[in-house]
């Protein structure tokens, strides 16, 4: 055992030693002892990105801090798992880094991932010509420009880009205008054919999410009933409907093994569940972990699902 394993250890014995108020009373009381200026920021994110719960001290209100109490206690043998399923150390460090975060504010700096552009991790993924690559929340194609620009324009066969922000799409449109085999679609990805609606985040268009209700109706789909072709990668970050997109990849993921790229940092449950839908839909595949953003809290967590 290293010292990355000694420290993953440490923290999991004591969260299975500790009853789940007991965790949430030492994060609460650490907390209380932050400065006002990491505070201030913790609370101003946790306001804006809504689906991490609610955090305002001079009101009392500790929901994401009990949110991330229950995760902690009631999934510490998934953690536990995932851990060990994890390839490499760099993966390892990271997601006891990510959880000693959650649990004593531990800053995570040394495990952001300053190597590769997001998504393009060179060590773990590498393409061939024939990818059929779909980029499920497209945003303005920064992923496809730098997933070019790292493997260059003759390492793929097709690029499905999906996007639900009009505003983004004509940015999509006109960002990849010269490259070829590109297509746009705007839809909602799900698990089924259903409409839904859009709604949309004062932070920015790259936070819209998908709800029942909303400012704009939208066609949602699955990707197994909207690609019929195998698809060979996918990645997504589509502000926490990410498990439902995955159940509608499934037949995909079954039969092909698509390398997949997938936010796992929208939520306090990711970060554990999608490994396992995952591994029940396809025990085939390597998992690592990288981050790419949030010294204070971890942001931009990205799982690589590649088949061994």
């Amino acid at each position: 055992m290293n010292k990355i394993d000694e420290k993953f250890q440490e923290l999991v014995t004591e969260l299975k030693r500790k009853s789940k108020e007991d965790i949430f009373t030492n994060i609460k009381d650490i907390y209380s002892k932050q400065t006002p200026e990491v505070k201030l920021a913790l609370e101003n994110y946790f306001t804006t990105f809504d689906y991490w719960g609610k955090l305002k001290e001079s009101e009392g209100e500790y929901e994401s801090l009990y949110l991330r109490a229950t995760s902690l206690k009631e999934h510490v043998n998934d953690y536990e798992w995932l851990y060990n399923r994890l390839k490499d150390y760099r993966s390892k460090k990271l997601l006891s880094a990510i959880l000693n975060n959650w649990y004593h504010f531990e800053i995570v700096k040394q495990s952001i991932e300053t190597n590769y552009n997001q998504y393009w991790d060179l060590d773990i993924i590498k393409p061939t010509n024939e990818e059929v690559f779909v980029d499920i929340g497209a945003y303005t194609g920064d992923s496809i420009l730098t997933y070019i620009e790292n493997y260059g324009i003759n390492n793929y066969k097709k690029i499905y880009a999906y996007e639900i922000t009009p505003e983004s799409i004509e940015q999509l449109k006109n960002n990849t205008r010269y490259y070829p085999n590109i297509e746009i679609r705007k839809k909602a990805v799900l698990d089924k054919v259903q409409k839904v609606y859009m709604n949309t985040n004062i932070e920015g268009s790259s936070a819209n999410q998908v709800s029942d209700t909303g400012e704009e109706i939208l066609e949602g789909t699955s990707i197994d009933i909207d690609i019929l072709e195998p698809v060979s990668m996918i990645k997504m970050d589509i502000e926490g409907s990410e498990t439902k997109a995955i159940i509608g990849c499934q037949n995909h993921i079954k039969n092909t093994s698509p390398k997949l790229m997938l936010s796992v940092y929208h939520n306090y449950e990711d970060l554990w569940k999608i490994p396992r839908m995952i591994e029940d839909m396809n025990p085939n595949y390597q998992f690592y972990l990288r981050c790419y953003g949030g010294e204070l809290f971890p942001t931009e967590i990205i799982l690589y699902a590649v088949k061994e």
